[in-house]
């Protein structure tokens, strides 16, 4: 399937007029750092002088891999399910987030090894009961990869009918980081042993048979270069879905947020189809998995939070979130010099 998306890059005719009202603000000029930066990102990103966020939605993808029977994650690959039946009671990290923020939280079962009973919380995208073990077959087909990244476009769109205009998206997959790492890999060139990390908490003997797996499989599927076929055979389900999010939400021109790790590595995909689609990305954090830092470098970005965090779950947009918050009241409400009667010379 030809991917026919149209992400337009922002328009560059409201910078002047945005960063003059910021600068206006009853303040020095640049004071409030990242924050003068994200309100004028959000305003250019929407094209208005006075930005707003409306029902922002935070939508947790969520897949199995059959890479995990090798033995690369400390956690069993029941725990994906298990997990998801947390979001859906509200005890996960980010169900306390989503709720203290005000976050419309929405599970998508893109590919999980279980059947999930029906919540109105829960997306059924169902494409397989999980990726097929990367060490001897190539993860999903292009067909089921092309399916995905339709349904994960159709979802956003959703969302978007909805009155959506900022949104994020998070994950959930045991071994999800191992995907991850191939997929940063394969499209950067970065060394495999500065891409992956320890995941869920592998010791080191874990994570020495952790690399020699990941080039186990580097050694089995070679010279895949395309970012769609270094997608198929090495992704998960989830990560599909997300790459078809990224790109219709960006094509809707809708603010989107990144998470952590395996969030950027399935933007990394989209950036390598769309390179203008990082214009519309806020990057909610830096995780303390070792090769998102060297992901972010290569998209030249910087993240709002450095707290350690290594979760996923799209726990650092919930924590992140305030931020666009404060940027877009700021823009809207502060004072200018001239209204509060400052003397600016």
């Amino acid at each position: 399937m030809p991917l026919n998306f149209v992400i337009n890059p922002l328009s560059e005719k409201l910078s002047l007029s945005l960063q003059k009202k910021i600068d206006q603000k009853t303040k020095p000029l640049g004071a409030l750092g990242q924050i003068e930066t994200l309100a004028l990102q959000i305003g250019r990103c929407q094209n208005t002088l006075t930005p707003c966020l409306n029902n922002p939605t935070l939508l947790i993808f969520a897949g199995d891999h059959g890479i995990v029977e090798a033995g690369v994650s400390a956690y069993p690959q029941v725990v994906t399910a298990q997990m998801i039946t947390n979001f859906l009671s509200g005890g996960a990290a980010i169900s306390v987030f989503a709720r203290q923020h005000q976050l419309k939280l929405l599970i998508v079962d893109a590919g999980v090894n279980a059947n999930l009973p029906d919540h109105p919380q829960l997306i059924n995208a169902k494409i397989n009961f999980g990726t097929h073990n990367f060490l001897s077959n190539v993860a999903m087909t292009s067909e089921a990869c092309n399916k995905a990244l339709k349904a994960g476009a159709e979802i956003v769109s959703q969302q978007h009918k909805m009155n959506c205009n900022v949104i994020g998206f998070g994950e959930m997959g045991i071994g999800n980081t191992s995907s991850a790492a191939l997929l940063m890999h394969c499209l950067t060139k970065i060394p495999l042993d500065q891409c992956a990390g320890r995941g869920t908490g592998l010791n080191d003997e874990q994570f020495q048979l952790k690399l020699t797996l990941l080039q186990q499989a580097l050694n089995t599927h070679k010279n895949i270069l395309s970012p769609l076929a270094v997608l198929n055979t090495f992704g998960g389900y989830e990560i599909a879905m997300m790459v078809g999010a990224y790109l219709k939400a960006a094509e809707l021109g809708m603010l989107i947020m990144v998470d952590g790790f395996i969030a950027s590595s399935a933007l990394l995909v989209a950036y390598q189809l769309y390179p203008q689609i990082l214009a519309y990305c806020v990057f909610s954090h830096v995780s303390n998995e070792q090769g998102h830092l060297a992901l972010l470098n290569y998209f030249n970005v910087k993240a709002l939070l450095n707290m350690d965090l290594r979760l996923g779950e799209g726990s650092g947009i919930g924590l992140a979130y305030p931020l666009l918050q404060s940027a877009v009241i700021f823009l809207n409400e502060m004072a200018t010099f001239s209204e509060a009667g400052v003397d600016q010379s």
